[in-house]
């Protein structure tokens, strides 16, 4: 009894967190300070990444595209996780939001893993001697990409939004599994990929000069991805208002 009890507490406290109004609330308190981090830590990384770190000794001045590549791939990762989780919220305890979430992370995850594809391709080209390989890292992100896409086709595909939602859902849960694939890829298997170098245990393989400006465009990355979800999230909140008002009208007409 006291088991089903503290159970429905959980999940009141958590429909209470999802309510729209509540939201709209609290992402008008944060938006302006997640777009000033947002500018402040690009423009410190880019600018310490550009022309403060010194040139890699192997791969020279081209070792700069890591410093938005790196934190693109990331966020392509944490994009992804974000709509898996929202996704999963959504199918089993049908919060509000959280079919809004995944379809606004959906175009933002998709542009980070488009720019960490172009820009690996553009440091695979001096590295590898060519533009593009079917390595596992590689491939794996390709098909990340295309499951994005994918998520965005699916919400839609049917002319009711919560079929689209639910069915995007399902297809994004699914994609889940490849997510360690992209993790764990060039530790299972014999790539061209350089393993991690940042996030090894024990110290970075990677110097303080060049960790730094890494580090802050991966956090200004994250904050451009919070602002943006913020401003999407209003847009699909008031589209979903109009929807309302017309099948009101309509049903009233």
């Amino acid at each position: 009894m006291n088991r089903t009890a503290t159970s429905s507490q959980q999940s009141g406290s958590l429909h209470r967190f999802a309510n729209p109004a509540r939201f709209l609330r609290l992402a008008q308190a944060v938006f302006p300070w997640s777009a000033g981090a947002m500018a402040l830590c690009i423009a410190a990384g880019l600018y310490l990444g550009l022309f403060v770190a010194p040139p890699d000794y192997q791969q020279g001045e081209s070792v700069r595209i890591m410093y938005v590549h790196v934190p693109a791939a990331w966020m392509a990762l944490f994009v992804y996780a974000n709509m898996a989780l929202a996704s999963a919220s959504l199918l089993i305890w049908r919060h509000p939001l959280a079919g809004l979430i995944a379809k606004a992370s959906a175009p933002v995850g998709t542009a980070f893993t488009f720019l960490a594809l172009f820009t690996g391709s553009l440091w695979g080209k001096p590295m590898w001697g060519t533009w593009w390989v079917w390595d596992a890292r590689l491939t794996s992100v390709l098909i990340l990409f295309f499951i994005y896409l994918g998520h965005m086709a699916l919400i839609n595909a049917f002319e009711n939004p919560e079929r689209g939602q639910k069915a995007a859902a399902v297809l994004t849960l699914v994609g889940v599994v490849n997510l360690p694939i992209i993790k764990f890829s060039v530790d299972w298997w014999n790539t061209l990929h350089q393993p991690a170098s940042v996030t090894r245990i024990g110290t970075p393989a990677i110097h303080s000069s060049m960790l730094w400006p890494l580090l802050l465009m991966a956090l200004g990355f994250t904050f451009y991805y919070v602002t943006v979800l913020i401003l999407r999230l209003r847009a699909e909140m008031l589209a979903s208002r109009l929807r309302a008002m017309n099948r009101l009208a309509a049903e009233e007409g």
